[in-house]
C-alpha cells in the first residue's frame, strides 16, 4: 500500500507565534482529512503546535525532534 500523500510546509527560521499563525492559515486551504507536515526550528513549537491542534480540532498524528528543530504531522479535522 503506498504512503498517504502529505503536504510539506517549511516554517524553519520563523519564531513564535508565526509557525502557528501560518499553519492555521494554511489549514484553511487544504481538504478535510488531509495530512500536513510542518517543519519548524522554533523551540516553542513543541508547546504551540499541539495546543493549536487541540484548540482547532485537528489531530496531531506525530511529533518528532529533528537535527534542526521539530517535525509535526497533522491531520485536518473532517
Amino acid at each position: 500500500m503506498p504512503a498517504e500523500e502529505r503536504i510539506v510546509y517549511d516554517l524553519r527560521g520563523l519564531k513564535c507565534p508565526l509557525p502557528v499563525l501560518k499553519t492555521r492559515k494554511r489549514m484553511e486551504t487544504i481538504a478535510p482529512g488531509a495530512l500536513i507536515e510542518i517543519e519548524t526550528t522554533d523551540p516553542l513549537a513543541v508547546i504551540d503546535i499541539p495546543h493549536f491542534c487541540n484548540e482547532d480540532g485537528h489531530r496531531l498524528e506525530q511529533a518528532a525532534s529533528t537535527a534542526a528543530g521539530h517535525r509535526f504531522l497533522i491531520r485536518k479535522k473532517v
